[in-house]
């Protein structure tokens, strides 16, 4: 060591050396302070100790104040107490016991300290700087205060220069705004809020989180993605997704999900509407008078046994003295009353990519469907609009907003540059610019040593058990029923706002008693209308559904309508048959009330095809035909109590003997069970096949074999005839066709059960719920 200056200086026995307003110099670092010991050991070790407003000042231009100084020479040791405060560069170290060594350019503090540079406040236990490479440790209670986030974690390694921060163990980042990250390892660019994780990884924001196996999250663009085992939940629209990508932004609360997508949603069943393996194979058909007239005479006398049982209750309550409410009779239009015994299940939906986003509730842009309850006016040759499916553009349809087509692009992520601003560099580079730190004040350091204390002190530290918490109190509430009613017709505030749903390119629904495929799915929850586009078909049971777009509508929590437009087509497989009761038309409406269908109405060239069975075999009797412009069926409960055929054309009774392949299905015939997904498993590992759509008459599940060139496919051997209805024995043959039956209402007759070929609409209610 070297005496640079002193401005007094004395021996003390003969071994120390005391000099006053003393700077010495060793190997290029410098120490002064008001004064100083200079002795040795017995093997000439040096040692400098040092009172009062120590300094040390390194060649890289780093300055270290403190109250007292002990430096081993030969190790280059110093241990500096008192209001210290280290300064490099735009970097301020502050603690009461700092341990630093002047070759290696390292410092240690083991009492608590903290640590501020570039906006960027971080205090702990422990930590430890070097200088060189601007990395500093920390551990035990580390807390980071930033002007967008505060961090908590008990490990991390932090740039004060590049302000990169690598985090070790369970770490929190409570963003400014509400936005909160979790994770056990990864990295967070507190300058430009760049995130990487990689160990159990959380992003939450208000009622939204998404989980992966690896996360990427950009503060200043509000995107948050997610990779591999990915998971979002929104609890306020029970909103459940999964999948191996998922990308969130912040400023529309979307996200977008594919490889692997999966939706649940959790839907209402009403314990009473709970039939789901009904397979009556009767379709509408029409009845003898006198089946007419018994089903009449079995109603009246179950109307009369009401009667009395409800006089017989109304005498008991009288003669109690209590006085009867006087109840409205239920209105099958309405729906009924919510009940308590309500129960559940999970609807599960996949396609190639899923999207969803929240917007205004004023740029949202409802269908009028022009529906009605009475049918409405019948049409002729020309079509209502409905909204075609190329006008509900799977990317613009609802909102006014244009989603930038990057958003549906899986993201190039680039790392982060590890460059600091241009200005940065600058002064690290040129010290000689720079304006000498002023010390900072004993009496603050100690106000911010006591402040940093209390708040580690009262820090809540993450250990990584409160994510899993958190995850399954949000599994939990997105897979509890919403039993809110919803109503589309009122009035929403200019800034109200509502979620919607996008699936598109090879969708697949599964749910335990109804399953459907097509090629995009459009859901509002405004009106709660669901639009299925790109040839859709929807099974259940035995029953299939397809038309070139379906739309189903939810009102108060319940199922409201249904709209099968173009090319509509029901499809129900007789029971322990190869036949098929099938409905066509160019349009199919249904309407719901009570948890079930209350009326349908098929309407552009409607057909009926039904084939009877003997109740006791279950062969085949006959197969009934019906053509008109219009069939109109209304039930009530799960009963057919009017059908009427409108501008009828013809109506036909086949007996079995002149049922051929040709006349047992009807014109654009589509049945296609290799495409209904069987379970979740299948669901997710298998696409609707892409070969052209075939005829399967036989119902064996494989394509019938179209005839040979030159040859018909129509039986030589018997000729259609149709027959009279009540000449079902006949065998003579007739020369030409008799004149169609009159036009008689139908009435269903079998009260166990409801047609299975509406089965399908009956389930979407239940799904719609």
């Amino acid at each position: 060591m070297r005496l640079v200056s002193s401005s007094s200086a004395r021996g003390i026995n003969q071994k120390i050396f005391r000099a006053y307003n003393a700077v010495y110099e060793h190997k290029g670092s410098q120490l002064a302070a008001d004064s100083g010991d200079y002795y040795k050991d017995d093997i000439g070790n040096e040692y400098f100790k040092a009172i009062g407003n120590v300094v040390i000042t390194q060649p890289s231009g780093t300055v270290i104040y403190s109250n007292r100084l002990d430096y081993s020479a030969s190790s280059q040791q110093a241990v500096l107490t008192g209001n210290v405060r280290m300064i490099d560069g735009e970097t301020t170290l502050t603690t009461n016991y700092l341990t630093y060594n002047t070759g290696k350019q390292t410092g240690t503090y083991t009492g608590g300290g903290r640590i501020v540079g570039k906006g960027d406040t971080i205090t702990s236990k422990n930590a430890y700087y070097f200088e060189r490479t601007k990395d500093a440790y920390f551990r035990n209670k580390v807390i980071v205060r930033t002007p967008s986030a505060v961090i908590y974690t008990d490990t991390l390694q932090y740039n004060t220069m590049y302000r990169d921060a690598f985090f070790f163990g369970p770490t929190n980042i409570n963003g400014r705004k509400g936005e909160k990250l979790y994770t056990e390892k990864g990295s967070y660019n507190t300058a430009f809020g760049i995130a990487k994780f990689n160990k159990n990884n959380l992003y939450t924001e208000g009622s939204r989180f998404l989980k992966g196996d690896s996360l990427f999250y950009d503060r200043d663009k509000g995107i948050g993605e997610a990779f591999r085992n990915v998971l979002f939940i929104d609890t306020l629209d029970k909103f459940y997704a999964s999948g191996e990508f998922g990308r969130y932004l912040e400023s529309d609360q979307s996200i977008m999900m594919h490889t692997r997508p999966l939706i649940k949603y959790v839907v209402q069943q009403d314990s009473s509407n709970n039939d789901s393996t009904a397979t009556d194979s009767t379709l509408v058909k029409p009845l003898t008078k006198k089946e007419q007239r018994k089903l009449e005479k079995e109603q009246e006398k179950v109307q009369k046994e009401q009667e009395k049982q409800a006089e017989k209750e109304r005498k008991e309550l009288s003669n109690q003295g209590i006085k009867q409410v006087a109840i409205a009779p239920p209105d099958s239009v309405l729906s009924p009353p919510v009940k308590d015994n309500i129960k559940v299940d999970t609807a599960y939906m996949t396609a190639d990519t899923i999207f969803s986003k929240v917007i205004l509730v004023k740029d949202y842009k409802p269908l009028d469907l022009k529906l009605s309850r009475d049918g409405g006016t019948l049409e002729t040759s020309e079509d209502v609009d409905y909204g075609d499916p190329e006008e509900i553009d799977i990317v613009s349809t609802g909102d006014s907003t244009q989603l930038d087509s990057t958003s549906l692009k899986t993201p190039q992520l680039n790392p982060v540059k590890r460059q600091a601003p241009k200005q940065e560099k600058a002064k690290v580079t040129a010290p000689e610019k720079k304006t000498p730190p002023k010390p900072l004040d004993a009496k603050q350091i100690q106000i911010n040593s006591k402040a940093d204390s209390v708040l580690r002190r009262n820090a809540v530290m993450p250990t990584g058990k409160e994510q899993d918490s958190i995850m399954k109190k949000a599994f939990v509430a997105a897979q509890t029923a919403d039993t809110t009613i919803k109503d589309s017709t009122v009035l929403y505030s200019d800034t109200a706002r509502t979620r919607i749903v996008r699936a598109y390119y090879n969708v697949r629904v599964y749910k335990s008693d109804l399953q459907a495929v097509s090629d995009s799915v459009y859901y509002g929850m405004v009106d709660s209308m669901f639009r299925f586009m790109g040839k859709p078909m929807i099974w259940s049971d035995g029953s299939q559904i397809s038309s070139d777009t379906i739309y189903m509508q939810i009102k108060n929590n319940k199922m409201d309508n249904a709209l099968l437009k173009d090319n509509a087509f029901m499809v129900n497989a007789v029971a322990d048959t190869v036949k098929f009761n099938q409905l066509k038309g160019r349009k199919i409406t249904a309407f719901f009330a009570n948890n079930n269908i209350d009326r349908i109405y098929v309407d552009g060239n409607a057909e009926n095809l039904v084939f009877t069975t003997f109740d006791k075999t279950n062969r085949i009797k006959e197969m009934f035909h019906d053509r008109s412009s219009r069939i109109k069926i209304k039930m009530e409960g799960k009963q057919i109590i009017d059908y009427h055929s409108i501008h009828k054309v013809d109506q036909k009774i086949y007996p079995l003997k002149f049922i051929t392949q040709e006349n047992e299905v009807l014109p654009g015939f589509i049945w296609k069970p290799e495409d209904r997904p069987k379970s979740v498993e299948d669901m997710m590992s298998r696409k609707r096949s892409k070969s052209p759509t075939v005829l399967d008459a036989d119902g064996d599940g494989k394509p019938d074999v179209p005839p040979e060139k030159g040859t018909s496919s129509k039986p030589t051997e018997k000729k259609e005839v149709p027959v009279e209805k009540g000449e079902e024995d006949s065998t003579k043959k007739i020369e030409k066709p008799l004149t169609p039956i009159k036009e008689t209402p139908a009435v269903d007759t079998l009260q166990k059960k409801v047609n299975p070929v509406l089965k399908p609409l009956k389930e979407i209610e239940k799904a719609g719920n």
